[in-house]
């Protein structure tokens, strides 16, 4: 192994809290895998703020490398099915948390971890990464349980947030009415350009009304990207026979709702989850997101950033001001 040497941005604990800092690392600082990566891009996530946040609750030890996502080109590997110079994403698991991850130039994971691009840019793959995996399968999910177009309106809710904007570009293109549900007036241009038919506020729209075990349909199907009082609204609205599918908790963990839409209205709920999700379904997706699960606005969606604009980038997401992708140019 050689002994380079490269820049990456490490989070370490200290009694005054985490610190975010740009070192100087070697190849001996990266944990053990087959799959060594030169990183070109990652992204800023929720769970990225989270891991320099003290008691964010996802981090197991520090010090770690955040980036929950890891998009670039193969420099050393061991396995079979992955070449030097494959362009390449990794994301989920515990990269990022429990594994150093894209807010660096070098990273290695394992094999079973990485997804060999066929037809994207390392740089659209950042772009689409976690949160554009999640809806995708969240996509999936509504269309397998057989949700159509004709079906009527599809509402995402948390929309201009990272799984919410790319659900609305992914659900557009396959032709649904979208209902984009965002508290940012300022996105409504960028949920219009993604292929919105309409954008609404959050929901419920009186935050201190009393949801209803069951209240007017108006969703034939629905990605929650929100949870809490929002998701249990949604049940509450769903046509009958509709999916919902639910990938997110920043409205809260607690789920206040009835029985009453699932067994008077035939409602699913579906829960997503990207994290664990194993290799074989992974891989099958991301073909999908190449294919007809492709973004179509990705360029639309994605601000780019740098290594030094890192750390107020991720102060924005934990105040809630971030809207679409922020990709991180390594």
């Amino acid at each position: 192994m050689t002994s380079r040497q490269f820049t990456a941005m490490v989070a370490r604990e200290s009694d005054d809290g985490i610190a975010l800092a740009a070192e100087t690392v070697d190849e001996g600082f990266l944990p053990d895998g087959e799959v060594t990566i030169r990183v070109e891009y990652s992204s800023v996530n929720y769970k990225d703020a989270l891991a320099v946040t003290p008691r964010g609750g996802v981090v197991r030890r520090y010090p770690i490398v955040p980036g929950i996502d890891i998009a670039g080109v193969v420099s050393a590997s061991s396995a079979p099915d992955v070449a030097v110079g494959d362009r390449v994403v990794a994301h989920g698991h515990d990269i990022g948390t429990a594994r150093h991850g894209g807010y660096a130039q070098y990273a290695r994971v394992p094999a079973d971890q990485v997804m060999v691009l066929e037809s994207m840019s390392t740089r659209e793959a950042a772009g689409v990464g976690t949160a554009g995996f999640t809806a995708a399968m969240s996509v999936d999910a509504l269309v397998a349980a057989g949700a159509s177009p004709a079906d009527g309106p599809v509402l995402v809710t948390g929309a201009s947030g990272g799984v919410g904007s790319v659900s609305v570009d992914i659900l557009a293109g396959l032709g649904f009415e979208v209902v984009a549900s965002s508290g940012k007036p300022d996105a409504v241009d960028l949920l219009t350009d993604l292929g919105a038919a309409s954008v609404i506020g959050r929901l419920p729209e009186d935050p201190d009304a009393t949801i209803r075990p069951l209240g007017t349909q108006r969703w034939a199907s629905a990605v929650d990207c929100v949870g809490g009082r929002t998701l249990a609204y949604v049940l509450s609205t769903t046509r009958y026979g509709g999916t919902v599918a639910a990938s997110g908790l920043t409205g809260g963990a607690a789920l206040p709702t009835t029985v009453m839409p699932f067994i008077l209205r035939g409602v699913t709920l579906a829960g997503i989850d990207s994290v664990q999700a194993p290799t074989h379904r992974r891989r099958a997706l991301w073909k999908r997101i190449e294919g007809d699960l492709r973004p179509a606005h990705l360029d639309r969606l994605i601000g780019e950033i740098t290594l030094d604009d890192l750390p107020e980038h991720l102060d924005r997401i934990l105040a809630g001001e971030s809207v679409g992708r922020g990709v991180v140019r390594i």
